[in-house]
């Protein structure tokens, strides 16, 4: 990926001809926008606000791992493909057109929670784990259900998806699967899957003390 094809003005944060979609507020949260590359639209994670300041290191760490997940992804339907990267601190990916999940989306009714399922499944059996599935990051392009963000996924080997931590994540993934189709279609869920939703308690704790000792931190 070429910075030069990116047409900055001085001091800005964004390229002249950029569409902001989120701005980056919170600490290692990128600028996401979509922007004109060789004659077609892509989307770029822009880190760069972090140049020359401590936190550079983590944030070129986030485009490295970023990168690397969606080079492993490379075609596979479900991932957007990777373009490249710039300067450490720039992640360029191909732009997905489609409807992000919800409202218009859901006109493809339950094959839209099929392929969400088994796009957890297939993650899962190649050691991956998302970690942050939302409705936000997930499109419907062509009948197709892309997942766009990969910057807090993991990638281990397959032997150690068995461990307690990761059959956690796991678990997580397909949670928030089953509750974003509850969230989109009103139904109840029920059964064996009832119980995948249903937090351990030790989770619970974990993320409690968590969230206490981020709201202290920022106190």
């Amino acid at each position: 990926m070429n910075t030069a094809l990116l047409p900055f003005h001085p001091g800005a944060r964004l390229p002249a001809t950029a569409k902001l979609l989120k701005r980056g507020e919170r600490v290692l949260e990128p600028d996401v926008y979509v922007t004109p590359y060789e004659g077609r639209p892509v989307v770029v994670k822009d880190y760069r606000r972090y140049a020359g300041t401590p936190m550079a290191l983590l944030a070129r760490l986030l485009v490295w791992r970023e990168a690397s997940m969606l080079r492993h992804l490379a075609g596979w339907r479900h991932a957007p493909m990777l373009l490249g990267t710039a300067g450490g601190l720039l992640l360029g990916m191909e732009f997905v057109s489609g409807t992000v999940l919800g409202g218009d989306a859901m006109d493809a009714g339950k094959t839209v929670f099929r392929q969400l399922r088994a796009m957890i499944a297939q993650l899962h059996a190649a050691g991956i784990t998302h970690n942050d599935l939302h409705t936000s990051n997930l499109m419907v392009s062509g009948g197709t259900l892309v997942l766009l963000d990969y910057a807090s996924a993991m990638r281990l080997p397959r032997w150690m998806m068995r461990l307690p931590l990761l059959r956690e994540l796991r678990r997580s993934d397909l949670a928030n699967a089953l509750k974003i189709q509850r969230r989109l279609t009103g139904r109840e869920i029920t059964g064996m899957r009832a119980r995948v939703v249903a937090q351990r308690p030790w989770v619970s704790g974990v993320r409690n003390g968590w969230k206490r000792f981020y709201a202290w931190s920022k106190a």
